[in-house]
């Protein structure tokens, strides 16, 4: 594993899921696929990511994949190139998506932006640009204050390190889905093994290897058809005019 110390040009989108929780929309379309303001929900990301210098971007398909790829292209319409790592059998999971990328090639061996295709946020992808993570640092995690659905929240901070636990009175945060990785937190997994990421960041954060730091930025996890809708208002009542991911 290589630690760039130049800017960060390259992104994940995870987008292998089945989004059951929000069948039937996602019975036939793939869950990245489904609108919000207007245009599919992992548009204002590759959009976002592009307006802040992320050029090569990364996606992992399982689930309706040919309907993914038809629909998004190479991503030169948004002044991105798309490189697209197919999960034919079945989802490898978060961790193993993003093994099977470096191994292929689709994603380089240096730090990238990873992001869940099934958030919205207002948040400025430029911030993580310059992010560069040390030697032995597995990931840099965002945080958001816990939604009504995760009340319980996920992870704490202590002196800029998150762990599962927390320490004395210090409050735990919702893990916003966007994150700084290194290859190397999912080296030594097996290939075309199914592998979940959160077992993989919860034993290097024993390790004191995860920093994290929390954002106030708007952002909805869009995962029940509730959910659709409130983001949906939300982009509807509110001036999008500045959002980097903004519909045309």
């Amino acid at each position: 594993m290589s630690t760039s110390t130049s800017k960060i040009t390259q992104a994940m989108i995870l987008a292998a899921g089945k989004g059951t929780r929000l069948r039937p929309l996602t019975l036939e379309t793939p869950k990245p696929l489904v609108e919000v303001g207007g245009q599919p929900l992992i548009v204002w990301h590759i959009k976002a990511l592009q307006a802040a210098g992320i050029t090569d971007i990364t996606i992992n398909a399982s689930w309706l994949a040919d309907k993914l790829m038809d629909g998004l292209g190479d991503g030169s319409q948004y002044g991105v190139t798309l490189h697209w790592s197919v999960e034919d059998d079945e989802p490898l999971e978060t961790a193993g998506g993003i093994f099977q990328a470096l191994q292929s090639g689709k994603l380089r061996d240096e730090p990238f932006i990873l992001v869940n295709s099934d958030v919205w946020t207002t948040y400025n992808f430029a911030q993580l640009q310059d992010y560069v993570l040390s030697a032995d640092q597995r990931a840099h995690l965002l945080l958001i204050d816990n939604p009504e659905h995760n009340n319980g929240g996920d992870f704490a901070i202590n002196n800029g390190l998150a762990s599962e636990h927390p320490i004395g009175d210090a409050d735990k945060y919702t893990f916003a889905g966007i994150s700084v990785m290194s290859p190397a937190l999912v080296e030594g997994l097996v290939p075309g093994q199914p592998a979940a990421l959160a077992p993989l960041i919860k034993q290097a954060m024993i390790k004191f290897q995860i920093t994290a730091e929390v954002i106030t930025d708007n952002w909805i996890d869009v995962g029940t058809p509730e959910r659709l809708t409130q983001v949906n208002d939300f982009v509807e009542q509110h001036d999008m005019s500045s959002h980097q991911g903004r519909a045309d």
